[in-house]
């Protein structure tokens, strides 16, 4: 179905081509190349001497990454007593004791059950977890796991009741979701879409979870841009593609209706961040009266730091939810002429690959 989708998509292929590999089985997930890169530490170890470790282990995995990704044999690298996988695992541990998984920082221990601001405590609570077909045509059918919780606050988001604790959710365990994660795979979906609410502080668990995960697929991080630099750092080598939303401009929009301060500097600099890293397919909600203040120097900023062939979704589907109602520009849904200025702000920039 992926094939047919994006068949004549020259653009597409490209600049997700790793990423289609890893689908076809040509090329082996981060997560499984990981699993090879040995790693030389304690669990007792200090945080900061872990990330000296860590800063070590991302320089080999992108070295054996290219040496299996060009024609060495992966079977041929043996399993170390204790991976860089192992390692991102240990160091996520130690941030639930202090967590700084979001661009907020709000430094709850999560270890002692506390709740930080996404409503996230020590134990993994899952929303559902099915085969999506309303994803961008590249990634369905999507093995998809919505987690409860959000670090932002938009009043108009449309998963409130996942990202506002609103439903009632179902504890996993690594080994579970590990299990839920092969038979995604085995029923033919060509990847793992982690999303919510927002992925973001489940990371710990992710990582874990895939350290028991034994078939090959792709890993989707579908976030909304705001974690922090460590988080960035863990991503690495973990993340295929990175499937992240760009919701605001420079401007307040994001402290104002989201309750997300520095936005758009944390954005930017993810942004970067997935495009040394991973493949980069990035989501643009155009928003009612917010085309000048958001949508224009989100697309002059991805054409000019991120490339003009960088995949982009300009997505039309904005609708109000939750508590839009609060702001008066987003009571209402987009207007074809807002449509056509979006697309010509895209073409603009310079932007190809919509």
């Amino acid at each position: 179905m992926w094939r047919t989708a994006i068949s004549g998509d020259e653009l597409a292929k490209k600049s997700l081509a790793r990423y289609f590999a890893t689908v076809q089985n040509k090329k082996m997930a981060k997560f499984i190349i990981a699993k090879k890169i040995s790693a030389e530490f304690e669990n007792n170890d200090s945080l900061e001497a872990l990330w000296k470790q860590h800063t070590q282990c991302t320089k080999e995995f992108l070295k054996v990454e290219r040496q299996i990704d060009t024609g060495m044999d992966f079977n041929a690298v043996p399993l170390p007593k204790k991976s860089y996988l192992d390692l991102k695992i240990t160091i996520a541990n130690k941030i639930l004791e202090c967590c700084h998984f979001c661009s907020r920082r709000c430094s709850v221990n999560r270890l002692a059950d506390r709740l930080g601001f996404c409503g996230c405590g020590k134990i993994m609570n899952v929303s559902s977890i099915f085969a999506h077909m309303g994803e961008e045509p590249e990634l369905v059918p999507s093995g998809t796991i919505f987690t409860m919780g959000c670090t932002m606050r938009c009043r108009h988001c449309q998963n409130w009741t996942i990202s506002q604790w609103k439903e009632a959710p179902m504890e996993s365990t690594p080994e579970e979701l590990a299990r839920e994660v092969e038979n995604l795979r085995l029923e033919g979906c060509i990847n793992v879409n982690l999303v919510g609410g927002e992925p973001t502080p489940w990371l710990k668990h992710w990582l874990e979870t895939f350290k028991h995960v034994d078939v090959n697929v792709p890993v989707v991080w579908n976030s909304n841009s705001y974690y922090s630099q460590e988080t960035a750092q863990l991503l690495a080598g973990f993340a295929d593609i990175y499937l992240l939303d760009f919701k605001y401009g420079p401007g307040d929009c994001a402290e104002r209706i989201s309750d997300a301060p520095n936005y758009w500097k944390m954005c930017t600099r993810n942004h970067l961040e997935a495009k040394k890293y991973g493949e980069l397919l990035v989501r643009i909600l155009v928003l009612p009266s917010h085309l000048d203040c958001c949508t224009k120097p989100i697309m002059q900023w991805i054409a000019e730091n991120l490339g003009v062939e960088t995949r982009v979704n300009v997505m039309f589907q904005y609708r109000p939810e939750w508590r839009a109602y609060e702001f008066p520009e987003l009571s209402r849904r987009l207007t074809k002429a807002e449509m056509k200025k979006a697309l010509r702000l895209a073409k603009q920039a310079g932007l190809k690959n919509l």
